[in-house]
């Protein structure tokens, strides 16, 4: 067994559960061990078990429902994510089990078609308090999931928990779904979450980053004559092409976005060891205490990292085809939305059975449903309540 690190979570300080369970049994009541677990495995399971994590596949990561089945989706982003996370935590004494929770649960609380599908819910739900995909995680894994007799969700950990609602950092101005799950749980959010959680995020970063490169120049949506502007990308391309000149340029770019990980992630651990030394932290509470993040790049890595997301959002999250499919995917959704509240008849039985009686319990409701929706399924079910639609090319 890994000796942790004073200051990583141990599942056997674990502020616990909110709902008390009997021998690991799930609130089932029959006393069934099922498994030498500790807290933070159970957690990571019941995510990996939860139906929220299966309709990943069928997400939108960058692309809305990919024909090619090379393009990544919000389960295999997670999947990535989770496998940085535990390289970072391995080398830095943190517990892998709860970064792996983490990162695993983080895009939990997304709607279909990514950023569109949640800026046509927020749109939408303006009355009602908005719409958050990162209150929404909690909001799905604390209420919505219902896998086991006895509560609601999947009973995670305070510290799992803790670590998706600051998932960006201290949450100062949490919206309606985190301050619900905080009058629940007493999150703490104005203050910084565990290392494991700030690992989790900038895992997340270095994911998306490199990865959203691989799928762009898949997609014939980046060349690698434009990336070359940015230094940090220009820099890993000289280095593999003086080292793997004979190959082609296809495995070159292969090469260039794994090499480019592994030097995010090198930059990372080595300015994460030199805060955590500096600061003095001797405990989990320390960390918390410091007023600042602890796992964090180099100020030169930093600033190359601000430099790619502004090339990646310029040149592929805001291409021209990509904003066509945007506008499709805003449109379904909140034509679901409109459709749905202007007759509630038309939602589902097992909704319909649970539907409130007034505002804002309504609408939230409704985004409930549509939230948890996959792209493909959120096409049928527009067809179904709404009419004919026509997605761009590729859906």
């Amino acid at each position: 067994m890994r000796t942790l690190a004073p200051w990583a979570s141990d599942p056997a300080h674990s502020k616990g559960r909110l709902h008390e369970e009997q021998s690991g049994s799930g609130g089932a009541g029959h006393g069934i061990e099922r498994g030498p677990r500790d807290a933070y495995q159970r957690d990571r399971d019941r995510i990996v078990h939860s139906i929220a994590f299966r309709r990943l596949r069928h997400k939108t990561q960058v692309f809305l429902a990919p024909d090619g089945d090379h393009f990544r989706v919000r389960l295999t982003h997670s999947l990535e994510v989770a496998q940085i996370g535990r390289t970072i935590a391995r080398a830095l004494g943190l517990n892998e089990d709860l970064t792996e929770a983490l990162c695993l649960a983080h895009d939990i609380g997304h709607p279909p078609f990514g950023h569109a599908g949640e800026d046509a819910l927020k749109a939408a739900m303006a009355g009602a308090g908005g719409f958050d995909h990162n209150g929404h995680t909690l909001r799905t894994l604390m209420r919505i999931e219902r896998a086991y007799p006895r509560f609601d969700g999947l009973n995670l950990t305070w510290e799992t928990l803790e670590g998706l609602a600051k998932h960006n950092g201290p949450a100062r101005h949490p919206g309606w779904a985190l301050r619900e799950a905080d009058t629940q749980a007493c999150l703490e959010l104005d203050s910084y979450a565990s290392l494991e959680a700030q690992v989790a995020a900038l895992a997340d970063d270095i994911a998306y980053d490199n990865h959203d490169i691989d799928d762009g120049v898949r997609a014939g949506l980046l060349e690698i004559d434009q990336l070359l502007a940015v230094p940090l990308v220009a820099q890993g391309w000289e280095r593999v092409r003086a080292t793997f000149a004979d190959v082609s340029v296809r495995r070159q770019t292969r090469e260039l976005v794994r090499s480019q990980i592994g030097v995010m992630v090198n930059d990372l651990i080595a300015e994460t060891r030199a805060r955590v030394a500096a600061a003095g932290v001797a405990s989990v509470a320390d960390v918390r205490a410091a007023g600042c993040a602890l796992v964090s790049f180099s100020d030169a890595m930093r600033t190359a990292e601000r430099d790619l997301k502004r090339f990646m959002y310029a040149n592929l999250y805001h291409h021209p085809l990509q904003l066509e499919a945007a506008e499709a995917a805003h449109g379904v959704v909140s034509g679901l939305f409109a459709a749905f509240h202007a007759d509630p008849a038309t939602l589902p039985e097992e909704w319909r059975a649970s539907l409130p009686g007034g505002e804002p319990a309504l609408s939230r409701h409704i985004a409930d449903y549509i939230a948890g929706m996959t792209d493909r399924y959120a096409v049928r079910e527009y067809r179904r309540v709404v009419g004919p639609v026509t997605m761009p090319e590729g859906f």
